[in-house]
């Protein structure tokens, strides 16, 4: 279905860091230039909110990089990285791109999800069957879940054009034999690259109904 994109769309784009950096980085060894993602994910419209998560580690190396994201007009939501008794790690910004994702859509036409993670599939629908809103989704084909790429109104595959939307690109990517392994983990997406999780089950993960309650207690 072919979609709608004007320049008096109002956009606002959410950014899973941590997915969109291990994608590059597993499938091409390469860092992302998420200056080139934005705007072609905006495509000329009515950007009104850009806001990329990401975690913070003890050593604080990544603050250049955050600094380089914000002075593209990208807004940068923080935590520090958990670190529990066991010696266990958890970074996860799932619930809390969710809710600011569904907080902003009433004054949004177009919610951009920049991700590959199949966990953002309620979001999706939620979305566009309460608000109404065009979905689209952008991120490395190769490593994003077919539910998602399914979900959503439109889907940016940055695999397409790896020059224009990786920095030291130098051709290539992984074997076909990696590839055929990151397809089949890619409801997963990368998430143990970054930081380990604490290892809760998928039982204990918020719902969809969770996420509307805390969207109405903010």
């Amino acid at each position: 279905m072919a979609i709608i994109k004007h320049p008096e769309q109002r956009v606002g784009v959410f950014i899973d860091t941590q997915n969109l950096y291990h994608s590059a980085k597993n499938l091409y060894h390469a860092r992302c230039n998420f200056g080139n993602i934005l705007k072609d994910a905006v495509a000329g419209r009515r950007l009104i909110r850009a806001r990329a998560y990401a975690v913070t580690t003890e050593s604080g190396e990544e603050k250049g990089f955050f600094e380089a994201l914000e002075k593209i007009g990208i807004e940068m939501r923080l935590k520090d990285l958990q670190v529990f008794s066991g010696g266990a790690k958890k970074a996860d910004w799932d619930v809390g791109l969710a809710v600011d994702a569904i907080t902003a859509s009433p004054n949004l036409d177009t919610v951009i999800l920049i991700t590959g993670d199949g966990d953002f599939v309620p979001l999706v629908q939620y979305l566009q069957n309460h608000d109404g809103c065009q979905v689209e989704v952008v991120s490395f084909g190769r490593s994003t879940s077919a539910k998602l790429k399914e979900a959503t109104d439109d889907f940016l595959d940055l695999d397409e054009d790896p020059r224009r939307y990786l920095l030291n690109f130098r051709g290539g990517g992984r074997s076909t034999r990696s590839r055929q392994a990151a397809q089949t983990d890619t409801d997963a997406n990368l998430k143990n690259d970054y930081a380990d999780q604490s290892g809760e089950p998928e039982s204990k993960k918020p719902s969809l109904q969770e996420i509307e309650r805390i969207t109405e207690v903010e």
